[in-house]
């Protein structure tokens, strides 16, 4: 029986993780892959954590790992499949038919980025395509970018790199945008944002980094080729809480509904990072997350034993 299980090895797991060991807890980790990390280690240059400028994503999450394993965490593999909560425990359970116990939970399995799938998309992700404008916008100053997508997220990331760029196309797959008509607004004055419209991106393009990306008109399928240095792709998230959602309550996109306390609906039950309900997803807010779930198991664990 632990204090605490963390479910992901994230940035906010593996803060959760740091925090619980110097609070004193008997944790574990539980990490879908062996290496953990979380999305940061597929980011080739993460330049906006704080007194780490410029460092390699995959350096940065295995400084995390380490200083968990410094203190002395304890790291198991394997993939949760189900979460219980019981009247004196909460009980995880994983893929291979394995189960473990502690009395209170985080929950910091992260969100994916909704891929395209197209040619070129993963061959070039960290060098060119990226999922988060304001995390690698900054790498672009001055540049001609593509923004993929309709909705708020992509036309927040075109105002926002149009700030940045020199030119920002924004491929859209419909004659007309998702996004609120507030942030259209905003783009619409930005004059150098293009938006190519019913188009679609077919290929990512280049040699040891993105050179252009190739699209097709939707209507007569036509194709042309546009000149880019990045690719932006923002067609959506997808939180990872399949195994949870018959337990925590979650909201339309599938997030944990949980404020800065990172507490859920069941007591004991705490979300952090990417996973739970947020305004900004970052590698920062995700640390932060960390600190506060274990901040609020620690006040759990106390009253639960008074």
């Amino acid at each position: 029986m632990y204090d605490l299980i963390i479910i992901g090895a994230g940035p906010a797991g593996l803060s959760a993780a740091v925090y619980g060991m110097r609070a004193g807890l008997a944790l574990m980790v539980i990490e879908q892959t062996p290496m953990g990390g979380g999305q940061v280690v597929d980011t080739g240059e993460v330049d906006n954590y704080l007194g780490l400028p410029g460092i390699n994503g995959f350096e940065l999450g295995q400084k995390f790992r380490r200083h968990a394993e410094t203190l002395g965490a304890v790291f198991q593999s394997g993939r949760v499949v189900s979460i219980q909560d019981g009247e004196d425990r909460k009980v995880v359970e994983t893929v291979d038919g394995a189960k473990y116990e502690a009395r209170a939970l985080i929950v910091a399995g992260g969100a994916a980025h909704a891929k395209l799938g197209v040619p070129g998309e993963d061959v070039y992700r960290g060098q060119g395509v990226s999922y988060c404008a304001t995390c690698d916008g900054a790498f672009f100053r001055k540049r001609d970018v593509a923004v993929i997508g309709g909705g708020d997220v992509a036309v927040e990331d075109a105002v926002y790199l149009a700030g940045l760029c020199r030119k920002v196309y924004l491929i859209h797959r419909r004659d007309s945008l998702r996004a609120a008509k507030s942030l259209q607004k905003k783009l619409f004055s930005c004059e150098n944002v293009e938006i190519v419209w019913n188009n679609t991106l077919q290929r990512v393009n280049g040699s040891d980094l993105v050179e252009g990306i190739t699209v097709r008109q939707v209507r007569d399928g036509s194709e042309r080729e546009l000149a880019v240095e990045g690719v932006f792709i923002a067609v959506g998230m997808n939180p990872n809480t399949e195994a949870y959602r018959g337990t925590v309550a979650c909201d339309e996109g599938g997030y944990i509904i949980a404020g800065e306390d990172c507490a859920t609906n069941i007591p004991g039950i705490f979300a952090a990072g990417d996973i739970r309900t947020k305004t900004l997803r970052q590698i920062v807010t995700a640390v932060s997350d960390g600190a506060c779930a274990v901040a609020s198991a620690e006040r759990y664990l106390a009253f639960e034993t008074q």
